[in-house]
C-alpha cells in the first residue's frame, strides 16, 4: 500500500497544473477523506443509536446494581433488541489507523525524494516546519472538537454525569493545544496533510449531522 500511495502522489504532482507538491498532497487527502466518508457515517449512526438507548442503560445499572454479570448480560440483551453494535464508533477509527501509519510513511518518503520540489504554492517549503501552518492546524482541531462535543451534548441522555461528554469537554481544550505542539516541529507536508485532513471532517460532521438528524 506504501508503494502505491506514493505512485499516486508521484502522478499528481507531474499530472496537476504547476507540478506543486501542495496541491498534490491536498487532491491526495481529499480523495482518501472521500474513500473513507462510509466509514464516518457508520461511526455517527452508531454514536447516535448508543446515545438513543443511553436512558435504558441507565435503568438496567439501577435494577443490577451490585450485580455485574447480570447488568452485562441485560446490556447486551439491549444493544441486540435495538440492533446496536457498542463497538461499531470505534471500529471505523481503528480501521482507519494503519491507513495513517501509511500516509505518514508515504509523506516522508515523497518529501525525501530529490525529484521533487519541496516548495508549496512558490511559499511553503514542505520538508520544513512551518509554524503558521502548525497554529492554523491547531484551531482546526479545536473547531472540529467544538463541532463534535456540540454533537454529543445534543446527543446525550446523561447531562453533566456522561463520563464521555466530559472527557470531550477536556479534549477540546487539550487537543488543539498538542496539535500545535506535534505539528511546530514536523516536515509542514505532513501538518499540510493534518490541516486539510481536519477540515473535510469539520464539513463532513456538518453534512452528516443535518442529513441524519
Amino acid at each position: 500500500m506504501s508503494n502505491l500511495f506514493h505512485g499516486i502522489l508521484v502522478w499528481l504532482y507531474n499530472t496537476l497544473p504547476g507540478h506543486d507538491l501542495g496541491l498534490a498532497i491536498i487532491v491526495f487527502t481529499l480523495a482518501i477523506k472521500l474513500i473513507l466518508s462510509p466509514l464516518s457515517v457508520k461511526m455517527f449512526k452508531s454514536q447516535k443509536a448508543m446515545s438513543a438507548i443511553q436512558p435504558k442503560i441507565k435503568e438496567l445499572q439501577e435494577k443490577h446494581k451490585g450485580d455485574k454479570t447480570a447488568f452485562a448480560q441485560a446490556q447486551m440483551g439491549l444493544f441486540k433488541e435495538h440492533n446496536v453494535n457498542p463497538l461499531g464508533g470505534c471500529l471505523p477509527v481503528l480501521i482507519q489507523l494503519p491507513i495513517i501509519w501509511v500516509l505518514y510513511r508515504v509523506f516522508i518518503n515523497i518529501l525525501q525524494d530529490a525529484s521533487l520540489n519541496p516548495v508549496a504554492f512558490g511559499v511553503i517549503n514542505l520538508a520544513h516546519p512551518n509554524h503558521a501552518l502548525a497554529i492554523a492546524t491547531g484551531i482546526a482541531q479545536g473547531v472540529q472538537s467544538w463541532i463534535s462535543l456540540k454533537i454529543q451534548k445534543q446527543q446525550s441522555a446523561g447531562g453533566a454525569d456522561n463520563p464521555a461528554l466530559k472527557m470531550s469537554q477536556n479534549m477540546m481544550y487539550f487537543f488543539p493545544v498538542m496539535i500545535v505542539f506535534i505539528s511546530w516541529s514536523l516536515p509542514s507536508g505532513l501538518v499540510l496533510y493534518w490541516l486539510v485532513s481536519t477540515l473535510w471532517s469539520v464539513l463532513e460532521q456538518i453534512y452528516i449531522r443535518r442529513r441524519h438528524a
